[in-house]
């Protein structure tokens, strides 16, 4: 049975695979599905993302029609990116964020948690819209091989939940989730493409109106939690200083004219701070059931797209999946 599903799993990779728009919002789609058990239901929550990620699509949207992207933005129709993109907070204790290429981005409730203020958070927003923008995923599913191989371990995903006595059912549960998510344990996005997403998502961040300065706020307070000290030559990220760096440059080539971008925030610190208190407390409820705790597992597992390396939590996530795997042997 665990055989078959993995079968099938690759099969499936193999025929959407194709780097078209079609076949990435259609996979993405199916994540959506799978991880929506991990969703926070609360509507003062989403009210706030809504809002965060509205301004950010609308910036991308202008600066779309002044033709301003990278090649990859301009392969094709893009009018799909600016039409029904939803943010999601999601329940998990992993610092992350991640997008899967269509119409949804995913923000952990540990990041947000960890952000200070509002312009933290539309910058790591901004960031993952710019994944989407770049087409970024369309060139990871290019990577073929490693996506078949990261399809293989995330069809036992439900499998590593349910346990050795009931791995078939296990499976099935989270053979679904494997389908679709499964390219992003044998993917993640490579270096140039974090570095783009900085790029483009900076761009979004500041015609959105929030403080240029303080797009690097959430970069400096991961290096003063202790979590920039794997050498750029051995990660697929950029160094975390580097991105300071790298943003501090583009604050000051920004022409004069920027100051006039600048809006009010959407939200009060206080108004901030409170949504912060509800994901929290949603938080200490982690998803129920088996479908719950399979896609908490996925969320784990799925590469940094934050971080230069990934954390304990990440690689133990993974390694219950590879150990769900081998037991199949």
């Amino acid at each position: 049975m665990i055989r078959h599903l993995i079968c099938l799993a690759l099969a499936a990779i193999t025929l959407t695979g194709c780097a078209t728009d079609k076949a990435v919002i259609s996979q993405a789609n199916q994540q959506q599905d799978q991880l929506e058990p991990a969703i926070i239901q609360d509507r003062q929550v989403q009210a706030f993302m809504d809002k965060i990620g509205g301004r950010i699509v609308a910036a991308a949207k202008e600066l779309d029609e002044q033709g301003v992207g990278p090649k990859s933005h301009k392969k094709g129709d893009n009018d799909w990116m600016f039409k029904d993109v939803q943010f999601h907070m999601v329940n998990s204790k992993t610092l992350n964020a991640f997008t899967t290429g269509g119409h949804h981005v995913y923000i952990y409730s540990e990041l947000f948690t960890m952000a200070k203020s509002e312009d933290e958070f539309a910058a790591v927003c901004a960031h993952e819209f710019a994944h989407i923008y770049c087409r970024h995923v369309q060139q990871g599913m290019d990577r073929q091989y490693a996506i078949l191989g990261g399809a293989a371990v995330a069809a036992v995903g439900g499998a590593a939940i349910a346990g050795r006595d009931n791995l078939a059912t296990g499976a099935a549960a989270g053979g679904g989730l494997g389908l679709a998510a499964g390219q992003f344990l044998g993917m993640g996005f490579t270096r140039d493409d974090e570095n783009e997403a900085d790029k483009y998502g900076f761009q979004f961040y500041t015609h959105a109106g929030w403080d240029p300065n303080h797009f690097a706020d959430f970069f400096k307070a991961m290096i003063a939690a202790g979590y920039d000290k794997t050498p750029e030559a051995l990660s697929d990220h950029p160094k975390l200083a580097n991105r300071v760096t790298n943003t501090e440059r583009r604050v000051s080539e920004l022409p004069p004219t920027a100051k006039q971008w600048r809006r009010p925030d959407s939200f009060t610190p206080s108004e901030f701070r409170t949504v912060q208190a509800r994901v929290a407390q949603a938080a200490k409820h982690p998803p129920k059931g088996q479908a719950g705790q399979a896609a908490e597992l996925m969320l784990q597992a799925f590469p940094s797209c934050v971080a230069p390396a990934e954390t304990k939590e990440q690689k133990s996530a993974q390694q219950r999946i590879l150990d769900a795997l081998n037991r199949q042997k």
